[in-house]
């Protein structure tokens, strides 16, 4: 990939990035001349992912972060900071839920609603209150987290997980609103179905086809598709851009709920 981005020198974080988004988000940025910290729990699999940088030709490096460790959420920010002597870029990657507690209002664990949306939220804006002053005093810099669909897009499940995604939505457009002064910019990236690994593992064929049918550009997403709209805000194509929720589903939700059964029936 031609370095058009402007990302040579800057240094960057991405939390959770050694597969399916962190992964091509952190190569992605890796590419354009940015030095990559991969905030991860296991040294191993950092290592295999910075030596694949390498041979690429990019530099990357490990920040440990573990999500049962709460004082990792501020480390894995200051460790490089102090390394480098500035963060420039941070990509809030890191969320997860439980699906045999996350159900609907009626039937999910309420314990474990409040553990999720606690966890989730915090791994978000503890980097990013622990970011800031490096940015403030480098003069600038671009947070970027990445939230869902489901954040703005009503489920039958996932109670939790999605109004932590909410959360962060509304997290990440006061920090663009409290932290512009500053020449800080914060944006989040809504992903819709991406064909992870452990998403094409866990899913049967026909949900995924009945999923793809409600899509108008007719597939599941890749995490490279994530990782381009990561490479945007991080970069100068975005300089002008901030409180911005991008949602990357193509197109999933934008019309009727109807929309499968009525797609059927057009000739285009």
């Amino acid at each position: 990939m031609d370095k058009i981005f402007g990302l040579e020198g800057k240094v960057a974080v991405v939390s959770a990035s050694t597969k399916g988004i962190g992964l091509a988000s952190a190569k992605a940025l890796a590419s354009q001349g940015a030095k990559v910290y991969l905030a991860v729990r296991n040294e191993k699999l950092a290592d295999q992912v910075i030596a694949e940088i390498a041979e690429d030709g990019g530099q990357a490096a490990f920040t440990y972060f573990d999500a049962s460790k709460p004082e990792t959420y501020a480390s894995m920010i200051t460790e490089p900071a102090e390394q480098e002597g500035h963060v420039d870029i941070l990509v809030n990657n890191f969320g997860v839920t439980e699906v045999r507690y996350d159900k609907d209002i009626l039937n999910g664990d309420t314990e474990k609603f409040f553990e999720i949306v606690s966890g989730d939220l915090r791994s978000v804006y503890v980097p990013c209150k622990t970011v800031l002053p490096f940015m403030i005093q480098n003069g600038g810099g671009s947070i970027i987290n990445i939230s869902s669909i489901g954040s703005v897009v009503p489920d039958l499940s996932r109670i939790a997980y999605t109004t932590a995604k909410a959360a962060i939505n509304s997290l990440t457009r006061n920090i663009a609103e409290q932290t512009g002064k500053y020449h800080i910019r914060c944006n989040a990236v809504l992903p819709g179905m991406i064909a992870t690994k452990a998403l094409m593992d866990n899913m049967s064929t026909e949900f995924i086809e009945s999923f793809e049918r409600h899509v108008p550009l007719g597939r599941v997403g890749t995490p490279e598709d994530i990782a381009k709209a990561v490479l945007y805000f991080a970069s100068d194509l975005s300089t002008y851009v901030t409180g911005t929720l991008l949602e990357v589903a193509g197109g999933y939700a934008l019309g009727t709920p109807q929309y499968a059964e009525y797609s059927g029936m057009t000739n285009g």
